[in-house]
Parts: structure tokens; C-alpha cells; sequence
């Protein structure tokens, strides 16, 4: 896949960068070009003289998933960055166009990966946010995550805050702040409250009827993301608009 970088910001410590929906970060298949050998060529083009670069994942966006990452270029950019998102200080917001409960609730034994139960408690309030915690589980013979009860072998804890920004007809605009990092975590949880992304094929394909959709990837975006600075401590915040054209109607 041949694609231009659209870098963000750029030190001698870290870059930052808009990843595409359809992207993968890293990938194992062969002749498939992945997001880090793409950055590392771009890398060693700009100083030959170097060598090869070196590049560390500090966290990484589902495949289909837009948004803002952040990459180190330096061992010492690395751990501190990988600090960062392990303690929750890296703080992740997102922008997903949700399908409304009502619109989803009708098809949803058709069509849900988990049986077709709606989990829609909300577990506390915290400020102007809903908090929800689930537990998941992957399920690798269907490639999916599941929400599984408390105490289930192999689940994993899952936090995320939502708010419902704007509605517009079937869909609403909701915005995510990630605490904590899960395999499809958005994507499940969205679907266990009855609220499945747009365009969403692996967990939200009751939305085929929904004629304002792109189906090519779920409404999802990685618009902000803030950190310190690995080496001066400084906050950083960098923010983008979703170029999927599903969020057009509502910015």
C-alpha cells in the first residue's frame, strides 16, 4: 500500500502522526506494507547516513481505525512514552457515530456476536461522562472480543467514559475518553450498550440499512491525544478532524 504520511509533529525524540482507516500499525503477513516499515523507510530516506532507524511502537490503532499516534525514536523515548500509556497518563479521546438503541435494539438477536443480550448498564456518572466497565474476552476462532461476566478465565478488565455529543436522525455523534486499552474495546463495549459504530462489519452489521453510512469502516477516530514530552516533560496535546465522511454531518 503506497500511501503519503501525514506527520503531525516531528523531533529528534518522537513523531506523531495521522493514520488512515484501513492502515494496519504492524503486520505479520508478507507483501502486506504496515504503518512502522513505512515510518522506518521514511526514516532512514531523510538520514542514509544513520543507518537503520530505530522506531518504537508506543501503542497502536485497530486496522480499520483512524486517528493519532504517537511513535518514539529512541529507546529512552520509548520507555517514557510507554510509561505514559500504561499508567493512563497518555490521555486517548475518540469520535465514533454511534447508531441510535432504538434503531439497533430490533435487529440486534440477528445479527449481535454475543448472543444477542444488550448489556446497557452504566456503572457511575463522573462529571458530564458515563462510565462503563465491562469484562472481555477474545474469542479467537471468530477474531472478535466478547463482554463476558466478572471472574470468566482469560477476561480482561475494560474502562471507558462516554457523553452523547449530537443526534441527527437514526445516529449520534459520542465522544470516547479510553481508559484502558483493549482488543476491539470501543468497538464491544459500544455494541454491549446497544450504541454499534457505523459501518462497523465486525460487530455492527445491523447498520446496512442505514443509507447516510459509509460501510468501508467504522465511524471511529483517535481525534486527540495528549502526552508530556519524553525528554523536556512538556505537555503536548495535538487534535484532528475524522476524515470519514459519516462525522460530516455533525462537524
Amino acid at each position: 500500500m503506497k500511501m503519503n504520511l501525514e506527520i503531525v509533529f516531528e523531533d529528534a525524540h518522537l513523531l506523531v502522526l495521522y493514520k488512515p482507516a484501513g492502515v494496519p500499525v504492524q503486520s505479520a503477513r508478507i507483501g502486506v506494507s504496515d504503518l512502522e516499515n513505512m515510518l522506518k523507510n521514511y526514516l532512514y530516506e531523510k538520514n542514509p547516513e544513520m543507518g537503520s532507524p530505530y522506531l518504537g511502537v508506543v501503542h497502536r490503532l485497530d486496522q480499520p481505525v483512524e486517528g493519532l499516534l504517537v511513535f518514539a525514536k529512541t529507546k529512552a523515548a520509548a520507555a517514557a512514552l510507554s510509561r505514559q500509556a500504561q499508567d493512563g497518563s497518555m490521555k486517548k479521546r475518540y469520535l465514533a457515530v454511534c447508531c441510535s438503541v432504538d434503531n439497533f435494539v430490533k435487529n440486534y438477536s440477528e445479527n449481535a456476536k454475543n448472543g444477542g443480550k444488550l448489556n446497557i448498564n452504566v456503572d457511575k456518572s463522573v462529571e458530564n461522562w458515563s462510565e462503563k466497565v465491562d469484562f472481555l474476552r477474545k474469542n479467537g476462532q471468530k477474531g472478535i472480543s466478547e463482554i463476558v461476566p466478572e471472574g470468566t478465565a482469560g477476561a480482561k478488565k475494560a474502562v471507558l467514559r462516554y457523553r452523547i455529543l449530537k443526534t441527527s436522525k437514526e445516529l449520534k455523534l459520542v465522544e470516547i475518553h479510553l481508559l484502558t486499552g483493549r482488543c476491539h474495546q470501543i468497538r464491544v463495549q459500544m455494541t454491549g450498550m446497544g450504541l454499534p459504530l457505523a459501518g462497523d462489519h465486525k460487530y455492527g452489521q445491523v447498520l446496512a440499512d442505514v443509507d447516510s453510512v459509509d460501510k468501508s469502516y467504522p465511524a471511529l477516530c483517535a481525534y486527540r491525544l495528549e502526552f508530556h514530552h519524553p525528554k523536556t516533560g512538556k505537555p503536548l496535546k495535538f487534535e484532528i478532524s475524522p476524515q470519514n465522511p459519516v462525522f460530516s454531518d455533525f462537524i
